[in-house]
């Protein structure tokens, strides 16, 4: 762990013991880790929803879930898609963390996710169909308590009786990756000594996707699915949507060592901030980005010539990747150019609220198994996007500290340090 500052030194140490995951490549953190390496994309062609004259057909869609693998029939009937993703990414995190409170610690245990859309972008274009085609009357009476965004971090406290803290971070496309951060600074304060932490996304609509396109944000590269999420290229023409969900085991140090726990990897800095600027467009001077880049380090107490790979947002828009490029250099200077840097969304698609927290998990497994996940579909080099963004395959490397990245719609930021835990 890098050395903190003296500020810091006092505090409860938060570290990760346990993930869960259901992405484009994967039901669960395994299978998408393995996926990631090997490169493969999750993008393909949408056929679960009739998308008409749409400009974007394609996304990242959750391949063979059936929730009711997971659930009865009754508790997935009462959910929204992206509350049943949740629970059951905190069950696989639960099970992998080899946690079984008792009632008095699932007292004080809470939960934490982030979403952008929550229920409401799935289940109100399947009400209005419904609605049309057999009339009002036929409306479930869950169907208002599927919408607000709270409703899979309540799911997630019913299923496992944490009933602790909780809370709902919305902010966009850094909502998992505040999420965890607000997580951190909820154990560092004392008020809980396991949080369930991370981010549920389902905003797969013909709506979603006719949004985004009226904005020109989304890629069009109806003909080459796999090869549509183009980060930090120069052919790139926007970010492709996706589901998923990321849920993560956060402890104190001092909890995870009394129980004896695995410990996969420490979170020692978190920043949030927002510039302020635009509903869409980055900030020109970069205020925000670099702002919370900075403080995240500074809350890990990390100089940024001690940083080793830079898990980036990198969604493959054409100002988004020039200007975070250009912020990673002004924080790590001339060092930016040996730096590794990579951008999951080319493999994932962008998960929305999810995808921050897909990718922390994505940086935990870097920390534990020293490779570094890539980037694909590097095939032409922007000359603005001139780092190490590790193409086409994956790299081994000596990686003990991370610095990640997720700048979101209405410039929302977000950034996390982790550290390789060494038992120190």
């Amino acid at each position: 762990m890098g050395k903190q500052t003296n500020t810091n030194q006092d505090r409860p140490r938060v570290v990760i013991t346990g993930l869960g995951a259901l992405t484009p490549v994967g039901l669960t953190a395994a299978d998408t880790w393995r996926a990631m390496l090997a490169g493969r994309s999750g993008v393909e062609r949408l056929t679960a929803i009739e998308l008409y004259d749409c400009p974007a057909q394609i996304g990242g869609e959750l391949k063979g879930f059936e929730p009711r693998a997971y659930l009865n029939f009754k508790e997935a009937k009462r959910m929204a898609r992206f509350s049943q993703m949740a629970v059951v990414a905190a069950e696989m995190a639960l099970a992998d963390a080899n946690l079984a409170l008792d009632n008095k610690g699932k007292e004080e245990a809470g939960v934490l996710l982030g979403t952008a859309v929550g229920g409401t972008a799935v289940e109100i274009e399947a009400a209005n169909r419904q609605v049309t085609e057999r009339g009002m009357l036929s409306l479930s009476p869950f169907f208002l308590m599927m919408l607000p965004a709270n409703m899979a971090a309540f799911h997630v406290a019913r299923h496992t009786g944490f009933h602790g803290y909780n809370s709902t971070t919305v902010a966009a496309c850094a909502s998992g990756t505040q999420a965890i951060a607000e997580a951190v600074e909820v154990l560092r304060s004392g008020r809980a000594e396991v949080i369930l932490a991370g981010g549920s996304e389902s905003p797969l609509t013909p709506l979603a996707l006719a949004g985004f396109c009226a904005i020109r944000a989304l890629s069009t590269r109806n003909d080459d699915p796999a090869g549509a999420c183009r980060p930090f290229d120069a052919e790139r023409d926007g970010f492709v949507i996706s589901e998923g969900a990321a849920i993560m085991v956060l402890e104190t140090l001092a909890h995870a060592r009394q129980r004896g726990a695995a410990i996969y990897a420490e979170i020692t800095g978190c920043a949030i901030n927002s510039d302020g600027y635009h509903v869409i467009a980055p900030n020109p001077d970069l205020h925000g980005p670099l702002k919370a880049m900075r403080q995240a380090l500074e809350d890990a107490g990390l100089e940024p010539a001690k940083v080793d790979y830079v898990n980036a947002h990198g969604a493959g828009t054409p100002l988004g990747d020039a200007a975070e490029t250009r912020a990673i250099k002004a924080i790590l200077g001339e060092r930016a150019y040996q730096v590794p840097v990579s951008a999951c969304k080319s493999m994932l698609g962008h998960a929305m609220g999810a995808a921050g927290a897909i990718e922390v998990l994505a940086s935990v497994l870097t920390l534990r198994d020293q490779i570094i996940p890539p980037t694909i579909n590097l095939d032409h080099p922007d000359p603005e996007c001139d780092l190490d963004y590790v193409p086409h395959t994956a790299r081994p490397a000596r990686v003990d500290a991370i610095l990640k990245n997720s700048f979101g719609i209405g410039s929302q930021n977000a950034c996390l340090v982790l550290e390789r835990y060494t038992g120190d």
